[in-house]
């Protein structure tokens, strides 16, 4: 299997892509870390307005987004300006 390579973009241009409904995730121990990543992330938005980097797929290409998450809720991530990211389609957080 070969490791997707992942496109930056502004997060300005989250608002225009289309998600599926699909889970990116196939394993539960990656979606329970991505859950833990997530929560540190908003932890460090809302606390130091630290940038992460959301590693995600819409239905083109995976691509990935340098910003601050501002919300979370069990469905959604939400990034500045009412921008989200479904959490199903999140590969993967770093700091």
């Amino acid at each position: 299997m070969t490791t997707p390579v992942f496109k930056s973009i502004d997060k300005e241009e989250v608002a225009s892509l289309k998600f599926p409904n699909k889970e990116v995730l196939a394993d539960n121990t990656l979606i329970k870390q991505r859950d833990n990543d997530l929560k540190r992330a908003l932890s460090l938005g809302n606390l130091e307005h630290s940038k992460i980097k959301i590693y995600f797929e819409d239905d083109i290409s995976p691509k990935y987004v340098e910003t601050t998450v501002w919300g979370l809720t069990d469905k959604r991530v939400i990034l500045k300006q009412n921008m989200v990211i479904p959490i199903n389609r999140i590969h993967k957080i770093t700091s």
